[in-house]
């Protein structure tokens, strides 16, 4: 019989036993995979924020707890759009509205005068007219969740609107949403003279990033993101996400190790005679361990592999709530597949160490004697 043979006989001898050990680790990492495939979403649509329409970077409030809360005055905005190595500098107003039964409606104010220089692909309809207070603009798929259409009159945050076009852009977060003018949108959210965040085009030939930092330096309550990862700067959730991520990772470390344990540790005590048999024919201490450690990474690559397709299928399933997918799409990469696998092996290690270590220290002739 082969060790690999031996591993497999070992394993299914208590097939409950190692069916509720396989369970128990594969929803630690069925939730590590879901998080983290979230947490990856939510970091790409991040990127699609801060350089949307092709720009070069974004500013917004530094230390803001969302984005949703930041708050630039109109000074600072101008301010930035006057700047010499400045291209082009278009503010707007991002709203969280209440829009029939999706409460996460995006609502983006934009000065009318702004959008001809926005990469808005008008699928029907015309853009927003100048001095217009109460005309709209829906993405394609905030017009489909609404079953509205040019000429349609739509409420928009307790407030009616007439649909003047529909937009396509290719962002998520924006097609799934509307645009309105600028001062209506700031009077819907009680933001006077400021907006959320300003997109920023630098002159072709100069350096974005040092643009970027010449900002920061000269307005130091605001935060200029060049890049995903800088997004924490002005949104405390993202931190949050990541701590938790790193939380239910280190849990189910934890719990998965110890259930792995009590499965080892359970295995070596039923079969301390035959461990002291396959001693007294020869077998060294080191193959003993070897048998030990490929019987717990095997029990912890198969749950590793359950738990990863119930994880995807748990965060393809959080996007049938309207309003969560209005905004997120999951992201499977390497480095969420590669933490569910680490997450795995570290558990198959931990917890196959003092039992493979028992094991190993049993002498030939007190494990024979052990009824």
């Amino acid at each position: 019989m082969t060790l690999t043979t031996l591993v497999f006989k070992n394993l299914f001898r208590q097939r409950v036993r190692t069916l509720l050990t396989v369970l128990g680790i594969a929803i630690g990492v069925a939730t590590v995979v879901a998080l983290g495939s979230i947490t990856e979403g939510l970091k790409g649509s991040s990127g699609e924020f801060i350089r949307a329409g092709g720009a070069d970077f974004m500013v917004a409030q530094a230390g803001a707890s969302d984005l949703s809360f930041s708050a630039v005055s109109e000074s600072d905005w101008r301010a930035i759009a006057a700047r010499p190595e400045v291209d082009r500098a278009t503010g707007f107003l991002l709203e969280v509205a209440d829009v029939g039964s999706n409460p996460f409606f995006l609502l983006f104010g934009y000065e009318p005068e702004a959008l001809p220089d926005e990469p808005i692909e008008l699928v029907a309809g015309r853009l927003l007219a100048p001095g217009a207070a109460h005309e709209a603009l829906l993405g394609g798929e905030g017009a489909q969740a609404l079953g509205a259409e040019v000429g349609a009159r739509v409420e928009l945050d307790h407030t009616r609107f007439d649909v003047v076009g529909i937009y396509r852009t290719g962002e998520q977060w924006r097609d799934s949403g509307a645009i309105v003018p600028l001062k209506t949108a700031q009077e819907l959210a009680s933001k006077t003279d400021v907006v959320t965040a300003v997109h920023v085009w630098v002159v072709d030939g100069m350096d974005a990033h040092e643009v970027a930092v010449a900002i920061e330096r000269e307005h130091p309550q605001l935060a200029a993101l060049e890049e995903p990862a800088d997004y924490g700067d002005v949104d405390q959730g993202f931190k949050i996400l990541d701590a938790a991520n790193l939380a239910i990772s280190l849990l189910a470390l934890g719990i998965g190790a110890i259930g792995v344990m009590n499965t080892m540790i359970m295995s070596v005590f039923e079969r301390t005679r035959e461990i002291g048999i396959l001693r007294a024919v020869g077998w060294r201490g080191s193959r003993i361990l070897r048998m030990i450690f490929l019987e717990s990474l095997t029990l912890c690559l198969i749950a590793v592999a359950i738990g990863i397709v119930f994880g995807a299928i748990a965060s393809r399933a959080v996007l049938l709530i309207p309003a969560i997918s209005s905004f997120l799409v999951p992201s499977y990469s390497l480095d969420v597949f590669g933490r569910a696998i680490a997450v795995g092996v570290v558990v198959a290690m931990l917890g196959a160490l003092y039992p493979a270590v028992r094991a190993v220290r049993l002498s030939p002739m007190e494990a024979l004697r052990y009824e």
